[in-house]
């Protein structure tokens, strides 16, 4: 069983329905969801585009999927997500726009977004005490040949190339595609997404997502809200 701490709006949020319609599958419920027929993007070849996204579920990954250490349960990972969360205030990402991430389409940050990112920094840190160390498998799998020296550091220290100054807020939206439908698909997705993405995103809560088995898709294990301003409590 694997955990992963990612961004995603709340079920009752319209970036959270257009998102799960757009992937064909919503990670609250786990349930399959309806493909939206677009123009010049059909509900099959969406389907088709979607399919690893879908596995891992309507997010942007803060701190990537991980084994528990030795000694380390369920509950101590809650508690620690709850201590987390009470001490970290609601805050706003200014905007999010359909962009292109080498080849793949997702949602990216409309501009400078420093909460955002300190935001994440300070989850990779917090929960790297409960994290298993990577088995050489799993560092494999990250294709360590081609990443940067400083990509490298990140992976073996922290389990993922792609914190702190590496770090690239994303929400996936498709697999990655030849360079002639990349257009006309990310047309597809801003129009789609318009309706979630007018103003600022706001970020209410710190997400737990599980993988139940090796291979399964991700479902959010649960959602703790962050504190306002007047309510945080202090260490």
């Amino acid at each position: 069983m694997r955990y992963a701490f990612y961004f995603s709006p709340g079920s009752d949020e319209p970036l959270h329905r257009l998102g799960s319609s757009w992937l064909g599958r919503d990670a609250a419920t786990g349930n399959p969801v309806e493909h939206p027929d677009l123009d010049g993007l059909g509900a099959s070849e969406l389907a088709t585009i979607t399919g690893p996204a879908r596995r891992y579920g309507f997010h942007a990954t803060l701190k990537a999927p991980f084994r528990l250490a030795d000694g380390v349960s369920e509950a101590d990972l809650v508690r620690a997500m709850e201590t987390f969360a009470e001490q970290t205030d609601v805050f706003e990402i200014p905007s999010l726009m359909v962009g292109r991430l080498e080849g793949f389409v997702a949602l990216v940050p409309g501009g400078p977004a420093p909460e955002l990112a300190a935001f994440a920094g300070a989850v990779v840190e917090a929960f790297e005490p409960l994290r298993a160390p990577l088995s050489d498998r799993e560092i494999e799998r990250r294709n360590p040949e081609s990443l940067s020296s400083g990509e490298l550091r990140n992976l073996m220290r922290w389990g993922y190339p792609y914190v702190f100054d590496r770090f690239r807020f994303h929400m996936t939206l498709t697999n990655r595609l030849p360079e002639p439908d990349i257009t006309r698909i990310a047309a597809a997705a801003e129009t789609h997404f318009a309706p979630a993405l007018a103003g600022p995103v706001v970020v209410r809560a710190l997400t737990l997502f599980v993988e139940p088995e090796p291979g399964a898709p991700f479902q959010i294990h649960s959602r703790t809200p962050l504190a306002s301003g007047q309510h945080r409590k202090t260490a």
